[in-house]
């Protein structure tokens, strides 16, 4: 027993430091997220509402049926309502009915609702995907972040490894008078700055990894971290559509626009529903109901009438019609119409200012894809040209023909140089990825 209990623990700890150890890949963060997000399940729970705003609407089409009862007891003078007679004794009484009644017209308002309530379902699956689509973006651009902060501290790092290498070699050169202790001064200063640098890196990659973590939902922030695979810049051939094809394409998949436009078809219905408001309603009813006394009383026998009998004996039935025409009800048929005329027109303008956003937003992203390409390209020449240099200077500090000082000043260009290349490729990647999104292409960094 003590055996199988071993066993278990065994393995119960293995799956817990396998999940502890679990690298988060960008694929499955933005599945997670789009799974466990508070903002799409808020999302989900209103098209459950408009779910239920249909099944109302479609029920108002059918006729209603209701029952009563009641019973009630009289003493004194009081009337039968079994006989219609006057009578001076306690009475004990009881009636009961059913009705049902169904709306025959109304100005085509019920069908117009029930349309109304399926477009508003339609407009909040779009509004869904459109929180996804959203939310798959951040995550990509939070999880980019993560990556960015990592390679920095990787940078950081070897730069401080170099510059730790140069340390001792100066405090050779110290220790044999071949440079002055002013020198040595200067390479410590540069290596406690890159120290410094390296905690700095540290702490933003532990903010940015909590700041992915709540996008997921994921609380355990200790445990949680990303694949630390390189990235290099992937390839894509999205430029060689013109911003005008991208955003022509958009038009026909973005749920943004969808959601817009779904919009106005709202606003129209509502306004057809509101003229449904001139027209008569016509509707038809039936009832049926039965009633008993306790002093229904049997002229022949004197004996009072069984409940059954009763119940038989005073049923009725009773149907019809009715018809409302409105006249005048104060201008608000009229009002409610020019506030639905409102309402389309805000709409159609909402939905313009969208696609107009949208087309913005598609030609300011493939002008990033460009230029931040550059500047990243220009970031790399920049940095070979800095490897140059400090090599260069390296040789000429090692023979003692430059200063701590000035060294000191080509290892800090070198390490800016490389933090700007490390910035500006994850920048591009970011940016490179969102135009792919416009365009219908998945998140992925493969």
């Amino acid at each position: 027993m003590k055996f199988k209990i071993t066993v278990f623990a065994f393995l119960f700890g293995m799956v817990i430091t396998m999940a502890q150890q679990k690298k988060w890949t960008l694929e499955e963060c933005v599945f997670y997220a789009v799974e466990n997000n508070l903002t799409v399940a808020q999302a989900e729970l209103n098209l459950e509402n408009a779910r239920i705003d249909q099944s109302d609407a479609m029920g108002a089409l059918l006729p209603s049926l209701n029952g009563s009862l009641s019973a009630s007891a009289n003493t004194g003078l009081a009337l039968d309502p079994t006989t219609n007679n006057l009578v001076s004794a306690t009475i004990f009484s009881a009636s009961g009915s059913m009705t049902s009644s169904v709306t025959l017209f109304d100005g085509l308002r019920n069908y117009n609702r029930i349309e109304r309530a399926k477009l508003n379902v339609i407009r909040g699956q779009y509004q869904l995907d459109d929180f996804k689509d959203d939310i798959k973006l951040s995550v990509a651009n939070a999880y980019l972040q993560v990556l960015s902060n990592k390679e920095s501290l990787k940078v950081f790092r070897a730069q401080n490894e170099v510059t730790t290498q140069d340390l001792k070699r100066t405090k050779e050169l110290v220790d044999s008078g071949v440079v002055p202790r002013g020198d040595l001064l200067n390479i410590e200063a540069t290596v406690a700055g890159q120290e410094q640098q390296i905690v700095n890196a540290e702490s933003l990659i532990l903010i940015s990894r909590i700041s992915l973590a709540q996008m997921l939902g994921i609380t355990d922030y200790e445990n949680f971290d990303i694949a630390e695979d390189e990235f290099e810049i992937p390839p894509s051939d999205i430029l060689n559509n013109s911003a005008k094809v991208i955003f022509d394409k958009a038009l026909t998949f973005r749920n943004d626009i969808k959601f817009a436009l779904s919009g106005v078809e709202l606003a129209e219905k509502d306004l057809e529903i509101s003229k449904g408001a001139k027209y008569p309603t016509v509707g038809a009813f039936i009832n049926y109901n039965t009633r008993y006394s306790d002093q229904n009383i049997d002229r022949i026998t004197g004996v009072r009438i069984p409940l059954s009998d009763q119940l038989y004996l005073n049923d009725g039935i009773s149907y019809g019609a009715q018809m409302n025409v409105p006249i005048f009800n104060g201008w608000s048929v009229r009002n409610n119409i020019k506030r639905s005329k409102i309402s389309v027109d805000q709409a159609r303008i909402s939905y313009e200012r969208t696609m107009l956003e949208l087309e913005t937003d598609v030609n300011q992203a493939y002008v990033n894809v460009t230029s931040f390409y550059k500047a990243y390209e220009a970031a790399e020449k920049t940095l070979e040209a800095r490897r140059l240099a400090y090599q260069y200077s390296k040789e000429r500090f090692d023979v003692g023909l430059m200063n701590s000082f000035d060294f000191s000043q080509e290892q800090s260009r070198v390490d800016n140089a490389e933090a700007d290349v490390v910035r500006t490729k994850y920048d591009y990647i970011f940016r490179l990825k969102i135009l792919e999104f416009y365009f219908g292409i998945p998140i992925s960094l493969q």
